[in-house]
């Protein structure tokens, strides 16, 4: 059975006023034919302090998504094995930790260490992945991305990574600008900030992008993988 275009994780805090305000996005949510996977941001840094509230991890390890990054790592891994299976790309973003005063946001950061913008191990790339620097919030901003991507002839991106609000919002958006159909996966992607998780997802799901939850993300790749080993 179709899911609603509204069953997801902000139905606790959107009201149905809001709902019906945005009546004139509905529309059928899909996977574009031509996919590669846009990983925003899923460094080490993301996950220092383990899976505690983010609360507890912040007075130690500022920046960490702690328990919001944790809990999206093994969906994200099950998303990651599709892909390469379909034989869809799997895309990287991360920065380098020294870029001379320049940032993705106005947050103090203080003294890091060299291995805090690796991508954390257990989704690390495979040989022929490819890995993006990127010095602002966008993927796109400053970045070859959309060269390799047109290259590639991809015309849709699975988007998932960190943080909602923040590098996946700017990136999600400069897709969209750029022509590309978006996918943002829900179990994949996260914040800090639930609230600002829910409602940035919320807003990007009716202009930007189709949210979609991974089991349906999932059964497309797969989809894809049967398609192409039959061809």
């Amino acid at each position: 059975m179709a899911r609603d275009f509204e069953d997801h994780c902000w139905k606790d805090i959107i009201d149905a006023d809001t709902i019906e305000i945005y009546q004139a996005y509905r529309r059928k949510t899909y996977v574009g034919d031509s996919p590669a996977v846009l990983a925003i941001d899923l460094y080490n840094k993301a996950y220092q302090g383990g899976a505690r509230p983010v609360r507890e991890v912040d007075r130690e390890f500022s920046g960490s998504c702690g328990e919001n990054a944790w809990k999206a790592l093994p969906p994200t891994q099950k998303l990651f094995a599709a892909a390469r299976r379909a034989g869809v790309p799997v895309i990287y973003t991360t920065r380098h930790v020294d870029t001379g005063g320049v940032h993705s946001t106005n947050r103090n950061i203080g003294r890091e260490h060299d291995e805090t913008y690796d991508i954390k191990a257990e989704l690390a790339p495979l040989p022929g992945d490819l890995v993006i620097y990127k010095e602002r919030a966008s993927g796109f901003f400053g970045t070859p991305l959309i060269a390799h991507l047109q290259q590639k002839r991809i015309n849709s991106l699975i988007i998932c990574g960190e943080s909602t609000s923040g590098c996946v919002r700017a990136s999600t958006v400069d897709a969209y600008s750029y022509g590309f159909h978006n996918v943002l996966v829900e179990e994949c992607t996260y914040d800090r900030s639930m609230i600002s998780h829910k409602v940035n997802l919320f807003d990007l799901h009716h202009k930007y992008a189709d949210v979609m939850h991974v089991e349906d993300v999932l059964a497309h790749l797969d989809g894809i993988a049967m398609q192409r080993k039959v061809a």
